[in-house]
């Protein structure tokens, strides 16, 4: 990682956009928004798709489909950890 980001940052050196690189990932984490119940939702269809594929012998798809299935609803958990947590006002 550590070698991945100095390459990147020589290169925009290089290239003259020192200063969006630095800038560009702060204003991208500050549009970032979710919908938690269409995650949940794409979760269960996907989970629903993995129980088929498994019904007809098709276990490595399976097994695919259901970590994608698991990948959405834990994205969609710290979605939902984020809202409650941005929510209090100090």
């Amino acid at each position: 990682m550590r070698r991945r980001i100095s390459a990147l940052v020589l290169t925009a050196v290089m290239a003259g956009t020192g200063a969006a690189l630095v800038t560009a990932p702060t204003a991208q984490a500050a549009s970032f928004t979710c919908d938690i119940a269409q995650l949940r939702h794409d979760a269960a269809v996907l989970k629903q798709e993995a129980a088929r594929q498994k019904r007809a012998g098709q276990r490595e798809a399976a097994r695919r489909t259901l970590a994608k299935s698991d990948a959405l609803y834990h994205r969609a958990q710290q979605c939902e950890d984020l809202d409650r947590n941005t929510s209090h006002h100090f």
